[in-house]
């Protein structure tokens, strides 16, 4: 009876409260379609024994929905063009970043929020002035010119970044250039690289949270791949959960967008498990913002979006099958992989049987991944063309991967009955997901330049709302 009358108050409560939205979480999954979420939650199913889905934080929301991502240049859009819009609402060329195609500067939902008095928080698993957590501060006709963004980044004065550190902190021209590390500092920033230090800053006025490695002096790229445990960075979860605390307790309304930027990176490289858990590992810093929205329910929207979809990640290559369990067996990322692979080389020239054992430790072939003729012969041939120098590494955009790294990885990904039709971005439509107030907005079909838009109209339409007393 108590349960029963506590679950009717607490119903009472929500129905008799017109909700006010103070709390926007806006993530975004760089290269995540469809797809990449479906693959992850089957390949967790099938690691239980079972057929179907272990449903991902974002796919359980209450409001789904589907969105165009074609840029204003191309019916494929690259990150910058993409992350302007969903940052903006407004569709500009691939290649420039905050800025129309006219070259109009184009004021973000961030800067919009920051003048209305809210605190802003911006972090990525990758480098903090990248295309996509830069779109929400930056304005540049090139998304290359990363020492430029970064000096934007500085005098945004949005109160929280976390993420990788800087692509140039140094800029092109060394010490002709003031570090940006230095120029954050100026600009009244604690930065702190990592999630311990972080805690004892939580009071600071602006806080940035980086990577133990990120020295000042080195171009930063990411934080690493979930599946390569890099115990010494701070993983997303663990700087949401640093930025929701540190954003809270300055009392005032709060934006946050969040991006799992490394689902991108992996899809360039064809990676099938790795993007899997980049998927989970963003989906773990969601449960976060899901968890705080739980105490906030009538204060907070959440969103969950892609910028765009990338690889052309299919479930199904062949038979009318999915073996996405075998991808268990990787133990890691194609990039690590194509490092053991590059390092054992600069030892002198390995044996068949040296190399074999990099396949068998790193994707259990010839062990619990069983490999038929065709298929060792596949590898032979690839070993021989390295070590005649004959064989091309697979181009990516982030990294290179050695040619015995990418046939390993293309091997395992054909039994797991993934396919790939590119290692770039798609024109493919990407998922939409929305709890909380105003989610209802984000229901069916939208183009990228509707969601900054619906955010901002969905926290209008809460404020124009006349509050009703608790009971």
């Amino acid at each position: 009876m108590k349960r029963t009358l506590s679950l009717l108050l607490g119903l009472l409560l929500v129905l008799s409260v017109n909700a006010k939205i103070k709390y926007v979480f806006y993530f975004i999954g760089d290269g995540m379609g469809t797809n990449q979420v479906l693959a992850a939650e089957m390949y967790r199913a099938e690691l239980q024994g079972g057929v179907g889905r272990v449903p991902t934080c974002m796919s359980q929301f209450p409001v789904s929905g589907q969105i165009s991502t074609y840029s204003a240049s191309n019916g494929i859009t690259d990150s910058s063009a993409a992350g302007t819009c969903l940052a903006t609402g407004h569709k500009t060329n691939n290649g420039v970043l905050g800025l129309g195609p006219k070259g109009d500067t184009l004021t973000t939902i961030a800067e919009t929020l920051k003048q209305q008095g809210w605190s802003i928080g911006i972090m990525t698993s990758v480098a903090i002035d990248h295309a996509t957590p830069g779109a929400f501060y930056g304005h540049d006709q090139k998304r290359g010119h990363y020492y430029e963004i970064g000096q934007q980044l500085t005098r945004s004065g949005f109160d929280f970044f976390g993420g990788a550190g800087f692509h140039y902190p140094q800029g092109k021209h060394g010490d002709k250039e003031v570090n940006l590390y230095d120029l954050t500092e100026k600009a009244g920033y604690t930065i702190t690289r990592s999630y311990d230090e972080a805690q004892r800053h939580l009071n600071d006025q602006k806080l940035i949270l980086i990577q133990p490695g990120d020295t000042g002096t080195a171009n930063s790229d990411c934080i690493g791949y979930a599946i390569d445990q890099h115990t010494e960075n701070s993983t997303l979860k663990q700087i949401v959960s640093t930025a929701i605390p540190f954003l809270e307790r300055k009392q005032k309304p709060f934006f946050m967008m969040v991006e799992g930027g490394m689902i991108d990176y992996a899809c360039h490289g064809d990676d099938g498990r790795t993007a899997i858990d980049e998927v989970w590992a963003m989906d773990e810093a969601l449960e976060v913002a899901y968890r705080f929205y739980l105490r906030h329910p009538d204060e907070t929207l959440i969103v969950v979006t892609a910028d765009h979809e990338t690889g052309g990640m299919a479930l199904g290559n062949s038979d009318y099958t999915l073996n996405l369990q075998i991808l268990q067996h990787q133990k890691c990322s194609s990039w690590v992989l194509s490092d053991r692979f590059t390092g054992l080389f600069q030892h002198g020239t390995p044996t068949w049987e040296q190399v074999q054992q990099v396949w068998r430790d790193n994707l259990g072939f010839w062990g619990p991944v069983s490999i038929s003729e065709d298929e060792e012969k596949e590898l032979r041939e690839a070993y021989q063309k390295a070590v005649q120098h004959e064989g091309e590494d697979m181009k990516t955009m982030y990294k290179d991967i050695n040619q015995l790294g990418s046939v390993g990885i293309e091997i395992l990904n054909r039994k797991s009955k993934l396919g790939w039709t590119s290692n770039a971005h798609t024109g493919h439509a990407v998922p939409v997901f929305a709890a909380g107030v105003g989610a209802e907005l984000f229901t069916g079909w939208h183009d990228n330049s509707q969601v900054a838009p619906l955010i901002l109209q969905a926290i209008q339409q809460s404020a124009a709302k006349p509050r009703k007393c608790r009971h």
